[in-house]
């Protein structure tokens, strides 16, 4: 098990600085979500953790400096599955989740069967096991991104950085892959850093959140302390109600033009008793006699009665 720790990182694009003073710590284990605003410096972040770009500060496992470290070390110590990959369209899903592997091979070396067999796994666990074969080419956009955490979690590393893994997955793969993501982190012990936009899922998932604005560290903390109306309204100039489900935090966003949900009421998801209906609140009684009328057709308009022959 490996520990995470940031010392006053910061990056800069072109002579503009773009992430500043960032200092955290992921015990070995554990999950930090950063969040934040478009733009804030959420990947530029996790970049500069993986090593990709320049930075100033340090960047520590288990206290010692990253940059220190082989790059073969480096790379069986960190995992980077990024948001937007460039994915070759020659190779299969199990291709391209075997270049995970590539730390662990000796030079020149080839997979053998027990990185086939780790591969297989992981595809297995990320519901890619029918894809197995494919071409990366012929991928959906939610499957892509699934072969994205493939190739990460095959290198089995101790610290895991995933870039806003959720994208592009409906909900169903998105709380699979998350639910998979603190497998290994309870069972294996693999430290994890990510990015994510969905406010909800950070804060059901992830155990301590990172809020950066503009480049800089705002908030930090338990989700329930960093997920707070006002917090979200100053930072994202949003309108939201956050609640607390399950001893979790969910963010619900809510029109500007309406009334925010009773927390635990009738407008926060509970169907009404019939006692809570009105006489207002049912719909009106149909009436057959002639006045109450017949129903329009599409077109607005009533059938025409055929003319009587008598």
């Amino acid at each position: 098990m490996t520990g995470l720790s940031l010392r006053d990182v910061g990056a800069a694009y072109r002579g503009r600085t773009v992430l500043t003073g960032v200092s955290t710590t992921v015990a070995p284990g554990g999950w930090l979500a950063v969040i934040g605003p478009n733009g804030a410096g959420k990947s530029t972040l996790l970049k500069a953790v993986a090593g990709l770009i320049a930075h100033n500060g340090s960047v520590l496992l288990d206290g010692t400096e990253l940059t220190t470290l082989p790059p073969r070390r480096r790379a069986r110590a960190i995992a980077y599955a990024p948001q937007n990959p460039l994915l070759p369209p020659g190779l299969t899903v199990t291709d391209y989740a075997l270049l995970g592997r590539t730390p662990h091979l000796r030079p020149l070396g080839r997979e053998g069967a027990a990185d086939l067999s780790v591969v297989a796994g992981v595809l297995q666990r990320l519901d890619l096991g029918g894809l197995a074969e494919r071409s990366l080419s012929t991928l959906s956009g939610g499957e892509a991104q699934r072969a994205v955490l493939a190739r990460a979690l095959a290198q089995q590393s101790d610290v895991v950085l995933l870039d806003e893994p959720t994208t592009g997955l409906d909900v169903g793969h998105a709380q699979a892959l998350l639910e998979l993501v603190d497998r290994l982190r309870t069972e294996d012990g693999v430290t994890v850093l990510t990015t994510l936009h969905d406010l909800t899922l950070a804060g059901q998932y992830a155990g301590s959140l990172l809020l950066l604005d503009d480049g800089h560290p705002v908030a930090q903390g338990p989700p329930g302390e960093v997920l707070t109306d006002e917090t979200v309204e100053r930072h994202y100039h949003a309108h939201v109600t956050v609640l607390g489900t399950g001893g979790a935090t969910a963010v619900l966003p809510v029109r500007r033009d309406a009334q925010p949900p009773e927390r635990g009421g009738r407008d926060a998801g509970v169907p009404p008793s019939p006692s809570d209906v009105s006489e207002t609140d049912s719909p009106p009684a149909r009436s057959d006699s002639p006045s109450g009328g017949e129903p329009a057709s599409a077109a607005g308009s009533s059938r025409p009665r055929r003319a009587s022959s008598r």
